[in-house]
């Protein structure tokens, strides 16, 4: 496994629509891997391959952060959403940054899984927001497009980190 760089505000490739994938081979596997690891290594909760240059409909999500397994996902559609929640958001690719955008309270999302084989999964309050972050991602779409008008804030983290 590798850690991949993350694509930052302003890259144009976070604006592009994703590419469906084929079909699930080594290669897709090891690409979902390199995610997961990418994503831990980062403290993030969940990340699509456009965040790290790579324009394929996958995703990994771990809203638990407990190390795994992650949810790896590929060719995700949402195929049903519930209620509605107001909810803090962040993203990898706007380090510092978070805002409050309106979410599906529950969504059902259909897609294969690193074995190309069919899955759902039903999520509620963070796993549903996180499922509709990432799968933003894949259509260009990203939480500052999402965000209530007036709610975007920096926070610096730079006090937090231990003084070596």
């Amino acid at each position: 496994m590798a850690i991949r760089e993350i694509r930052m505000n302003g890259d144009e490739i976070l604006r592009k629509k994703s590419r469906e994938v084929d079909i699930v081979d080594d290669k897709i596997r090891q690409i979902l891997d390199d995610m997961v690891e990418t994503m831990y290594s980062a403290n993030g909760v969940g990340l699509s391959a456009v965040q790290v240059g790579i324009l394929k409909r996958l995703v990994v999500i771990d809203v638990e952060y407990d190390g795994g397994p992650a949810i790896k996902l590929v060719n995700p559609v949402i195929v049903k959403t519930k209620g509605m929640q107001e909810c803090q958001e962040g993203c990898l690719s706007f380090p510092n940054q978070f805002a409050i955008v309106r979410r599906p309270k529950e969504v059902i999302v259909k897609a294969l899984d690193e074995n190309g084989k069919p899955i759902t999964i039903k999520g509620k309050e963070l796993l549903a927001q996180a499922l509709c972050h990432e799968l933003d991602h894949l259509d260009g779409t990203l939480f500052v497009d999402q965000m209530e008008e007036g709610t975007l804030e920096y926070v610096d983290n730079t006090e937090n980190r231990e003084k070596k």
